[in-house]
Order: C-alpha cells, then structure tokens, then sequence
C-alpha cells in the first residue's frame, strides 16, 4: 500500500500540430482537445471498414478469406475496441462536433458504432439516460448492488441478465421515468440493428457472424465487465455516495489508451468534465476522497481488479490501493473494507426516487 498519492502520469493535455488537415477539423469540433477523437475514426474507417468489406466480397475465399477475418478481429477488439467503446462514452456526454454540422455527430453512432457491436443510441440511452440518473442503485439495469462482487457465479448471472433481459429492462425503466423520447431512441437502434444483421445476413451471413454479431456479444461482455469492476466495491449504508461506489485507477497505460477512464470517482461526481481535467480534479479533492475512504489504486486497470474480485485475491489489490491521508492504520483494516463493500445487498428501496423523496420530507 502506497501512502501519498504518487505523481500522476496519465494525460491531462492533447499535443496538436498546425496541419492543414487538423485546422480544418478544429473548425468543426466543439473542443480542440477532441481532436484525438476525429484522428480515431479516421484510423477505424480506414481499417476496419474495408477489412469488413472484404469478408463480404465473393472472390475472397479459403484461407484467404479466414486470413483477413483474423485480422478484423484482431484490430476489432485488440487495437480498436477499447478507444472507440470509450471515446463513445466521451461524446456521449460531450458531443464532439458543432450544431452547425451537428449531422456529424452520427458518423461514429449510426455507421461505426454497429462494427464493435453497439446498436445506434443504445449506449447514450442507457450510460446518460439511466445509469448516471440512478448511480448504480437499484433501478439501475446494470446496477452491481445486489450480487457479490467477488463471486464468479453472481457475474455470469449480473452478465446473463443484461445479456438476455436488459434491453426490455431500460425500455421499461424509460416508460415508468416517462422517458418516451429515450425509450424510442433505444427501441429503433436496437431494433434497427437486429434488422441489418438479418438483412446481411441473407447477403452473407458468415461474414455478418464475423463484421456484426460476435463484436456485439464481446462489447457487451466487456462493458459489463468494466461496470462491474468500476462499481464492485460499494458502502452498505451509503450506496448512493459516488466516493464511495465506485474506483479510481491512476498511472496506468489503459488511461493513455482509453481516454483517463480509470477516473470513474471523478466522472460520476462531475460527469460532463472533459477527459484530460480528471487527474486534476483527483487532485484537487484529495482530501475529500480520504474523508469518504473512496478506493483509488495505482499502476493497474480494471481487468486486473476483476481478475482478482473473481480469485478473491484482496492482498493483490491492497498492494495497488493508494493510503490518501492514511486513512487505513493497516493492510489488514483495507482488507476488510474492500470485502465489506463488494457484499451482496439485499433490496432496500434505494433508488433515486426515493432519496429525492427523503430529502425533500426533511
């Protein structure tokens, strides 16, 4: 266990060169600091687009034809997966281009989006629509509150249920919240997308399992995954305190390559602050963060701290977790606060609604 928080190396500003091509994209972004965000989807359609294409053509064949579905997946899901999944979480809450060619805008949504397997709206509607509104309480879909976090059975149920249940399950959050215009949203991207699988699928359909289907059972995996990682530790008695229901993970390579989303403490208290201002906000509430015991580690991601819930190897993490302030006495005392806070909680009613009502009774 560190004691002091360390020197944080992960990004807080964009190096941008006066290129011709860049001047012309600044124009058009809403935030310059973006621009990494544009040269992504350049380096995607460029990539993964035409590898996609190929799988569809009726001269690439054999070992050729298997070669170059390696290859989508292999840049799918190991080079590009991770910084489009969360830059799509960037410009969800901070659109990336202006009004004036706001159209733009649905460029990564409605044509990129579909080849890491998210349907159009699906992750606006449920990341902004839902899960920031409810904060991981009980009307939550993806809310970890009632499984055990470091049970490897309560995540294949917590995955099952988003899997097979959770479309029906944020359409019907939207009706009961009297959300009609984000219930739509997701019913025709959901929908929409199912009906070009089983369109391109009449065209080909093993290229379609490979291009669409199996990047959307990935992407779903992996965002659950992260979900559950990012709010696997949770206080009993206050769920709903964002220092202490979700983690913080600094100075690891992930940040660099996935836009500071080891940051989740400080998104959910300030979820429309721009990416590279996360280190500094940590900073800037350092004192804060050690008041409310919130769990900030160092030089790992959450794959290794889902790794480690599920082989219950506390003495792993507590060898990441950052003492701010010295709020734990011993490794012993971290211990026991990690394992007290990723216990199953039995439903209570605690949900936004009803802390709204509470605070507004007294």
């Amino acid at each position: 266990m560190t004691r002091e928080l360390p020197v944080i190396t992960d990004p807080r500003q964009v190096q941008i060169n006066s290129s011709l091509i860049n001047r012309f994209w600044l124009s058009l972004i809403r935030d310059e600091r973006d621009l990494p965000f544009v040269h992504l989807l350049a380096r995607i359609t460029l990539v993964i687009i035409p590898l996609g294409v190929l799988l569809y053509l009726p001269f690439v064949s054999g070992w050729v034809w298997w070669a170059v579905a390696i290859l989508y997946l292999y840049f799918n899901n190991m080079v590009f997966k991770g910084p489009f999944g969360l830059m799509t979480h960037c410009i969800s809450h901070r659109k990336l281009f202006k009004r004036e060619v706001d159209w733009l805008n649905h460029y990564s949504n409605w044509l990129i989006g579909p080849f890491f397997g998210q349907s159009p709206n699906s992750y606006f509607t449920h990341h902004v629509g839902m899960h920031h509104p409810e904060n991981n309480l009980e009307d939550d879909d993806s809310s970890t509150m009632l499984f055990q976090r470091d049970s490897f059975t309560s995540f294949l149920r917590y995955e099952a249920k988003f899997l097979f249940l959770g479309f029906y399950n944020v359409t019907r959050y939207f009706r009961t919240h009297d959300r009609p215009k984000l219930r739509h949203m997701l019913v025709i991207g959901e929908m929409g997308l199912f009906a070009f699988w089983a369109l391109m699928c009449l065209v080909n359909w093993q290229a379609t399992l490979v291009v669409f289907i199996l990047p959307f059972f990935i992407s779903r995996l992996i965002m659950m995954l992260g979900n559950w990682t990012q709010h696997a530790f949770v206080d009993f008695d206050e769920p709903e305190n964002f220092f202490k229901n979700s983690v913080t993970c600094v100075n690891t390579k992930y940040n660099h390559k996935c836009w500071n989303d080891g940051y989740h403490t400080s998104h959910h208290l300030k979820p429309n602050l721009h990416w590279t201002a996360l280190p500094d906000h940590l900073e800037q509430n350092l004192d804060e963060f050690a008041e409310n015991r919130a769990l900030v580690f160092q030089d790992i991601h959450y794959l290794h701290l889902w790794w480690w819930l599920m082989t219950k190897n506390y003495d792993k993490m507590v060898d990441h977790l950052i003492n701010i302030n010295g709020m734990f006495s011993s490794r012993e005392e971290a211990i026991e606060l990690l394992k007290s806070r990723t216990r199953r909680m039995p439903r209570r009613g605690i949900t936004s609604t009803s802390l709204r009502a509470r605070a507004q009774a007294a």
